[in-house]
């Protein structure tokens, strides 16, 4: 499950610094601050990933 995930985030931050770029070449804000949530939001994706797995992991050793 972690390998598709990995490059599900992959592809988010390419595409968040491919907006970045654009944004710079345009003078844009909200295409950079696009490309920053979209950075965040596969940052975030990873720690729930992490956080749930050790979650799960404690519950299933206290049953």
């Amino acid at each position: 499950m972690l390998v598709p995930l990995l490059f599900i985030d992959v592809a988010l931050v390419a595409w968040s610094l491919h907006l970045m770029e654009k944004a710079y070449e345009h003078k844009e804000f909200s295409l950079m601050l696009a490309g920053l949530l979209v950075a965040v939001a596969a940052a975030a994706m990873m720690v729930v990933y992490f956080l749930m797995g050790h979650c799960m992991n404690y519950l299933l050793q206290v049953s």
